[in-house]
């Protein structure tokens, strides 16, 4: 009986350790990790699916969105961040818009996990992160992104929320043709009908075959005109001009005398001769005179020193030796000074800033080799000081296709 009594208790003591024991608890908990990190991804791939069919124009619609209280509207604010229409007004688009996705508040405790979900499995999706204190703490990246009073307010935006927002471009308007009304209208023999001016028209055959001389018929304007395939090469000093409807070599008037250097040429808008200047006659450019105490010798475009010179503290002044023409240049060693830019450049970089130079007009821009083929912005948004710049794109971020460091910055879809 003692025996029977001790197997009970040992299969009894057996069974407990297997159903509680360490093992079970450990297994338990990390089970409970693994739940929690699922519906906290699930949360942010429904965020996700909404802002891109937000993107694409169309709704998605899923049990996921009613449960985590997702929205996502247009919103569009003006120069001065306030909140205005997303249409085209009088030919002109609202200077930013964006798409805004929220969230319900997610509980505080679940934010480092949040954060961590956003950095493994979103690191590309740009401004999407937790909302907390007016910024927004995005993913994979230490930046925090302001928002605008006006998105804020629209949205009702709290701390805790899961927001993302993205830029985009107010389309076009299309524009509609109206087709020509089906207005019955007989026309008489030797006429056809044709929708012209907004209305039907009967519009006379053109029976005109042929042309006289060197002319040739032209079927827009209607009439005979000079055919320019008829146009004789005429000698060095002959002018070919168009007589009784053909073509002939006319020398210039004999009392037309002309000066050296000069031809006379025939001026088609009046029909008189004039003298202009002979282009066989190749000019002789002289060199530059480097002997000018004026200037440092150098090649042609090297850098001169110039006495008086009117050139910034960040610009130098290069010589053409043929010309004679001094022009200034930005001088992108000169960043780094003081006078040149007021602050340190290495903190201008990053994603939403860049350093730029402030170029006054498109003469200047055309002598810097360095900015050619590139669209250099001229606009209230860019100084045009003549020194180096910082622009703050804000929550925008900047072009990188259109920008050229250290001369040219551009934010994606204008500044924000």
């Amino acid at each position: 009986m003692n025996i029977f009594l001790i197997m009970l208790v040992s299969l009894f003591m057996a069974g407990y350790y297997m159903f509680f024991g360490p093992n079970t608890r450990v297994y338990e908990q990390e089970t409970e990790y693994a739940v929690a990190q699922s519906d906290l991804r699930s949360v942010a791939e429904c965020t996700m699916a909404v802002h891109n069919a937000k993107i694409n124009n169309y709704v998605f619609e899923d049990v996921c969105v009613e449960q985590n209280q997702i929205k996502s509207e247009y919103i569009c604010l003006n120069a001065n961040l306030k909140d205005t229409t997303c249409e085209i007004v009088h030919g002109r688009k609202p200077d930013f818009s964006f798409i805004v996705t929220t969230t319900g508040t997610l509980n505080p405790g679940d934010y480092n996990e949040m954060t961590e979900i956003l950095e493994q499995d979103f690191p590309g999706a740009g401004t999407f992160g937790i909302y907390q204190d007016g910024v927004i703490l995005a993913a994979g990246t230490s930046i925090k992104r302001q928002v605008p009073d006006a998105i804020r307010a629209k949205m009702e935006m709290q701390d805790g929320q899961l927001v993302y927002i993205t830029q985009y471009d107010v389309p076009d308007t299309e524009k509609e043709f109206s087709e020509p009304g089906q207005d019955d209208i007989v026309c008489p023999f030797g006429t056809s009908k044709n929708y012209r001016f907004g209305r039907w028209q009967c519009i006379g055959y053109n029976m005109k075959s042929s042309c006289g001389g060197d002319m040739i018929w032209d079927s827009d304007l209607m009439e005979c005109v000079p055919d320019e395939s008829r146009k004789p090469l005429c000698g060095s000093k002959q002018t070919a001009v168009m007589v009784d409807n053909v073509w002939e070599c006319v020398d210039p008037f004999p009392d037309r005398t002309c000066p050296g250097g000069f031809v006379a040429r025939l001026n088609y808008d009046s029909l008189e001769w004039e003298c202009v200047e002979d282009p066989s006659v190749v000019k002789v450019q002289k060199k530059c005179d480097m002997s000018s105490k004026r200037f440092v010798r150098g090649r042609f475009g090297a850098t001169v020193r110039v006495q008086n010179s009117s050139c910034t503290d960040c610009e130098k002044m290069v010589l053409d030796e043929d010309t004679c023409e001094t022009k200034c240049v930005p001088d992108e060693t000169k960043i780094s000074s003081p006078s040149c830019y007021p602050g340190n450049p290495a903190e201008c970089s990053g994603l939403s800033r860049a350093i730029y130079f402030g170029f006054p007009n498109t003469k200047y821009i055309a002598n810097v080799s360095a900015v050619a083929n590139v669209d250099v912005p001229l606009d209230s948004h860019h100084s045009q000081n003549r020194k180096f710049n910082c622009l703050d794109c804000g929550v925008g971020t900047v072009n990188i296709l259109k920008s050229v460091y250290p001369y040219v910055a551009v934010c994606n879809g204008g500044r924000q």
